[in-house]
């Protein structure tokens, strides 16, 4: 009887402390969930022209975030997710491109979805944003 009370005190302790965790926003630099991520606004430098919201996000095989798929308008834009900062409190984030810069980006659509893994578009995505791709880690299952 003793050893149930203790364990539901347990628990209703740890239950208790994730909500009050769950309630504070995310800093910068710290985890993300999906939802934070999905509707984020994305700004460019400055702060003053955005440039659509977070439609989808890409991860690769091994389960590394990899891109943000921005939407302006039915244009669809990949921005690597190193390239943006969050602000998950306000939902924007920033990528640090002037309008020019961003405007040379190709866009595609719903019906047209690039291959996000092959060499080549990887590394003309992240040359884009100034970055280079990190290594993609095989995972096998």
């Amino acid at each position: 009887m003793l050893s149930t009370i203790l364990r539901s005190g347990l628990l209703a302790a740890f239950l208790m402390a994730t909500t009050a965790m769950a309630a504070e926003p995310v800093k910068a630099g710290g985890h993300f969930r999906a939802k934070q991520v999905i509707g984020t606004k994305i700004f460019l430098k400055g702060g003053d022209t955005g440039v659509g919201t977070v439609e989808d996000i890409v991860f690769d095989a091994a389960g590394n975030l990899e891109y943000l798929i921005v939407d302006n308008n039915g244009k669809l834009v990949t921005v690597p997710f190193e390239a943006a900062t969050f602000d998950i409190e306000k939902r924007t984030a920033m990528v640090p491109l002037t309008v020019e810069q961003y405007n040379a980006i190709p866009t595609y659509t719903t019906t047209t979805y690039p291959s996000y893994f092959t060499p080549t578009y990887r590394t003309e995505v992240y040359k884009y944003y100034g970055l280079s791709p990190r290594p993609l880690r095989l995972f096998n299952r």
